[in-house]
């Protein structure tokens, strides 16, 4: 089997429609059937079950794109690093970031790669639900999560910065009255809420009840900024978010409340202990030489 024919294979594997998986390969859908047809007579099985309304892998389909898989990606990666290797770049360090303005850290960024010219820093979003999974499946290399984080097989490293809360609202919202919030306000309202993450962490955000123990009520769950912003301008839940979000997500629906008694995030450095690297270690130590940013000013 051909390495393009592998190619092909693997990629319908994963799109389960020809059509989707010649435009992402950028060849023709006849190209497509030509090369499963070709390798279905070499295997002597079909690999995958076609009808007018679906695809799906046959049972010697799954197999083969389980065998198939390890070797096809060790590959690529193989390519990949010789890429980099003859532009000079020895790693790269990936950095997920929970929230949302990398912008703001770029003093770090560009010190470290001042610094480092033989690693390549990539900047990536992350998911505030479950926040940790990409580190533990090797996705990213460095999370820059608000705190506290207590994983057992997670560092906390240095503070980046320090940001306070607001209270997110639909435009026309009975709290836009105020030009300021209480947190003592949330147990009045329900709060959007995030699948699959710790409630310790979660609690690090949002309290699960106010100074004078009223009970925040958390309701429907957003997978994402996107999904939490609809939520609340609908009017049907509020959010806790950080300030910067006031910047980066400046929308006509959206309204944001500073809250008076609120105290300020810290958002730290995150990684796996058992991958911590010469990367990590050196992008840890340009924060710590920088110091933390305190944002509530910008």
């Amino acid at each position: 089997m051909e390495l393009r024919d592998i190619e092909i294979f693997l990629t319908l594997a994963e799109e389960l429609h020809f059509a989707r998986t010649a435009e992402r390969l950028h060849v023709t859908p006849a190209r497509i059937t030509k090369a499963v047809q070709k390798q279905e007579r070499q295997i002597g099985a079909l690999l995958f079950e076609r009808s007018s309304r679906s695809v799906r892998l046959t049972p010697i389909g799954r197999q083969l794109r389980d065998d198939l898989w390890p070797m096809y990606s060790g590959l690529q990666e193989g390519v990949r690093r010789a890429r980099l290797a003859a532009e000079g770049i020895t790693g790269v360090l990936r950095v997920g970031m929970i929230p949302h303005n990398s912008y703001d850290l770029r003093r770090y960024w560009d010190d470290f790669r001042d610094h480092h010219p033989q690693w390549r820093l990539q900047i990536r979003i992350s998911p505030f639900a479950d926040p940790f999974a990409g580190l533990r499946r090797g996705d990213i290399d460095v999370l820059v999560a608000w705190l506290p984080v207590e994983e057992p097989d997670l560092t906390t490293g240095p503070v980046l910065f320090t940001d306070p809360r607001l209270l997110a609202v639909a435009a026309d919202h009975e709290l836009t009255r105020h030009a300021t919030a209480l947190t003592e306000m949330l147990a009045d309202f329900q709060h959007v809420d995030a699948p699959s993450r710790p409630d310790y962490w979660a609690e690090g955000f949002l309290p699960p009840r106010t100074s004078v123990s009223r009970r925040i009520e958390r309701g429907p769950l957003a997978s994402n900024t996107e999904e939490m912003l609809s939520l609340i301008s609908t009017g049907e839940t509020v959010g806790l978010v950080a300030h910067h979000m006031k910047r980066y997500y400046l929308r006509p629906d959206i309204a944001y409340l500073p809250l008076r008694d609120d105290d300020p995030l810290k958002f730290a450095l995150v990684w796996s202990t058992e991958a911590e690297n010469d990367m990590i270690r050196a992008l840890a130590r340009t924060v710590r030489d920088l110091g933390p940013l305190d944002l509530r000013n910008l």
